[in-house]
């Protein structure tokens, strides 16, 4: 879904009562934006400010540690398609725009090209009176601070100068690469209405893979008293859970602060700190800051794995409250770039199960659980199960591209199950990529593909010629 008109919007925003610890707090949260938008409107009008805006949301652009190679070879985790029509950061700048929240920095450093060019052109045509909805602020270099961003702490100390030209009162740090549906304005409330310095948002229940971020202790009023770090993801799931009892909830790394807090923390307590969850959060708690959680139940996936990543995209066809399914909620609606692609064409094809991008071409084929993206060309007599198709930048056409002996898509006769396909993937006729033997661990770069946890990665632009069995 590309961005709504805002022209017509009502916008409650929320007004203010002094309290005597000089905080602002709010006395009414603002209620989700008006739903009724026509919905394909495809250049937005200037945004409606919304008075007292007080919230901005940092959003990074990578992260560290990622096993998502080789999808991430020459784009950021943010940048990686899912569902067929979207990248995973279109979820949180979605879940931003649906919370009421008007200023969203994106801090993009890493593989950031096709990240940048995303956001600039997907959210820079909504505006707040003349400020872009969406501010990219990617690694630079200055007399105060040269070479890269060392860190998520180190990244935000580097843009105060930036991030202090509003009038801010709290800054919503947001992962740029999970994939959930938060309403924001629910964290924010619990945040003002406990007056604290830093909120953190944590899963209210447990699962084997929850404790990559850590776990917080909580009291029975849900301040944080203490943090323990998980900085490696391979120990026994028998021994990550001894350290998850009834009041310990794994982080989500997900954080409302107080601009004051922030600034005193980066600058003052902490001036070295690079890493915000690992350094300056513990040190918050230890200098005796009200620091809260906030619990969140709902679907939440980090996506730092090539195995998470498939999951997500093969949850995205099921119609489950389980899954990251509502891809269809009127009330919470995904947004991204609008392309203005035609209908895909279906020609005898029988598709089961499956989301299907715009702007592809199926022949006689059969698709079954796949997410299928855009402009995919599929050949007569392939089948495809259980696969994610990233399909391509670019249409076939023009004298260079009939010189090419495989062209981009997925030729005829060939069969692929259990697969990941990148973008512009030139796959021949009769190719087999099965993975009959279950290989579960195998790196082949030079032909174009690996495979991990037994899934299949074909990797972007890679020619797997005709007849060749994988």
């Amino acid at each position: 879904m590309s961005l709504p008109t805002w022209f017509n919007l009502k916008i409650n925003a929320p007004h203010y009562v002094y309290k005597p610890t000089s905080r602002l707090i709010p006395a009414s949260v603002p209620s989700k934006l008006n739903q009724s938008y026509t919905q394909h409107f495809e250049c937005p009008n200037s945004l409606i400010p919304p008075a007292d805006q007080n919230v901005a949301a940092i959003v990074f652009g990578d992260g560290s540690n990622s096993r998502l190679y080789p999808l991430t070879k020459r784009r950021s985790e943010s940048a990686l398609p899912i569902a067929g029509n979207y990248r995973l950061i279109d979820a949180v700048v979605s879940n931003c725009i649906n919370s009421n929240i008007r200023k969203i920095y994106a801090l993009t450093q890493f593989n950031s090209a096709s990240l940048n060019t995303h956001l600039s052109r997907a959210y820079s045509s909504a505006r707040i009176g003349n400020e872009a909805l969406v501010e990219v602020i990617a690694a630079y270099q200055s007399p105060e601070g040269k070479g890269w961003f060392q860190g998520t702490a180190d990244a935000i100390r580097r843009c105060l100068w930036v991030l202090e030209e509003y009038p801010i009162l709290e800054f919503l740090l947001l992962p740029g690469y999970h994939l959930y549906k938060m309403d924001f304005q629910e964290l924010l409330e619990a945040h003002w209405s406990n007056r604290a310095d830093i909120t953190v948002a944590v899963l209210s229940r447990t699962r084997d893979n929850d404790t990559e971020f850590g776990t917080f202790q909580l009291n029975s009023e849900n301040q944080v008293i203490a943090f323990k770090d998980n900085p490696d993801r391979r120990v026994q799931n028998s021994e990550k859970l001894k350290d998850i009892s009834h009041d310990n909830f794994a982080s989500m790394d997900i954080y409302v602060v107080n601009k004051d807090a922030m600034i005193k923390l980066l600058t003052e307590y902490h001036p070295l700190a690079n890493d915000f969850r690992r350094e300056v959060v513990p040190g918050a708690i230890s200098l005796g800051m009200n620091v809260y959680a906030h619990k969140f139940s709902g679907y939440w996936d980090d996506m730092r794995s090539i195995e998470a990543y498939y999951r997500a995209n093969m949850e995205s066809i099921k119609n489950t409250n389980k899954a990251y399914c509502s891809l269809y909620d009127k009330d919470s609606p995904l947004y991204t770039l609008p392309r203005h692609l035609p209908p895909t064409q279906i020609t005898d094809a029988v598709i089961t199960d499956s989301v299907i991008g715009d702007g592809c071409f199926l022949n006689r084929c059969k698709i079954r659980g796949t997410v299928v993206g855009m402009r995919t060309r599929v050949g007569d007599g392939a089948i495809i199960e259980d696969s994610v198709i990233m399909g391509s930048d670019t249409y076939q056409g023009g004298r260079a591209e009939e010189d090419i002996h495989i062209p981009i898509g997925i030729g005829e006769g060939s069969q692929i199950r259990k697969a990941i396909i990148d973008k512009n993937v030139r796959i021949g006729k009769n190719v087999k990529i099965l993975n009959k033997e279950n290989v579960q661990e195998c790196n082949n770069e030079a032909n174009g593909y690996i495979i991990t946890g037994g899934i299949v990665v074909i990797m972007k632009g890679a020619i797997i010629p005709n007849g060749s069995i994988i």
